[in-house]
């Protein structure tokens, strides 16, 4: 069993490490480690062809931008993304907000 210090790599890539296919050797999942720093926006939230993800804000509330407008996402609370979803996320706080995201392909 490996592990992976995801905050650390998050903070070396830019604020958001995938943890996926070139670290597991797998494609059957992933898991997305991301930290928004205060007032941080537009970061993109696209599953990919063929996958699926829950999004879950863990540090504190997100905001997504969406076609149909602002929507909060609370601490503790995920949203399914389907294949064809994509918004933006947002920090409405003055604090880093932590979140994840898992994925993994859609069955036929």
């Amino acid at each position: 069993m490996k592990l992976f210090d995801l905050e650390r790599r998050a903070r070396t890539q830019g604020g958001e490490y995938v943890l996926g296919e070139k670290d597991l050797h797998s494609t059957a999942c992933y898991l997305v480690f991301g930290i928004l720093q205060g007032g941080e926006g537009d970061r993109l939230v696209k599953a990919g062809k063929g996958y699926e993800e829950i999004l879950c804000a863990v540090g504190g509330p997100l905001v997504m931008h969406t076609t149909s407008g602002k929507i909060t996402l609370p601490r503790g609370h995920a949203v399914h993304v389907k294949e064809d979803d994509s918004f933006v996320i947002s920090n409405p706080s003055g604090d880093p907000v932590i979140y994840v995201t898992a994925g993994g392909a859609v069955v036929q």
